[in-house]
């Protein structure tokens, strides 16, 4: 069984935060609180991680994952951010959105959406998931924690650690975080394009 770290999830403590990080960089796969729901998580690159994501949800290579970032400035490494865009950008975040956007060369090709060459981006307002992305100076490739038999996303930690602890190398309990998806929005052409309304409402 994977181990379960109770972070507090308004002051998380620092020496969690290290334990957790120190998890990720040397490969492992965690489940993390959001500012929408818990989530799957690994380091920017980890292929057999990545791998692992996707028997766990039971999606094929066409699955759109999301790099979650700690600022706006990581998030324009990784994806091609026009001006109107980046006003739009700023204006949402940090909060439950996902941005699709033209990736750059920083995004592996496994991550992109075959086609078009865009990634999902998104910059969490959840103290513990920010903790953990200044430890580890990098974005997490992430995934909803939704599994293919479920309606909704887990959301209680026994449960989240009975399905997936032999799954995981770590569940982080960082409290109730809801069960609403992530409102998705495509920046990748001209305008934008509401795909999905979810736990944050945004304008047509």
């Amino acid at each position: 069984m994977s181990d379960i770290l109770q972070i507090h999830p308004d002051n998380p403590q620092p020496r969690l935060i290290a334990k957790a990080a120190n998890i990720v960089t040397s490969g492992g796969l965690i489940v993390y609180p959001t500012d929408s729901c818990y989530a799957l998580g690994c380091s920017l690159g980890n292929k057999e991680a990545l791998d692992r994501i996707r028997q766990i949800r039971q999606v094929d290579t066409k699955h759109n994952f999301t790099l979650v970032c700690r600022d706006l400035s990581e998030l324009g490494l990784y994806s091609v951010v026009d001006n109107s865009s980046f006003r739009l950008l700023k204006s949402h975040t940090p909060g439950p959105y996902t941005f699709v956007l033209k990736a750059t060369r920083e995004v592996p090709k496994r991550m992109q959406q075959p086609k078009r060459r865009t990634i999902g981006l998104r910059i969490p307002e959840h103290t513990v998931t920010q903790a953990l992305l200044e430890q580890l100076d990098q974005p997490l490739m992430s995934s909803t924690l939704l599994l293919p038999s479920d309606e909704e996303p887990l959301s209680d930690i026994d449960e989240i650690s009975q399905r997936l602890g032999h799954l995981v190398d770590l569940v982080i309990d960082g409290g109730y975080c809801g069960t609403e998806a992530t409102t998705v929005v495509d920046l990748a052409d001209d305008g934008y394009q509401v795909l999905r309304q979810g736990k944050k409402t945004f304008p047509q």
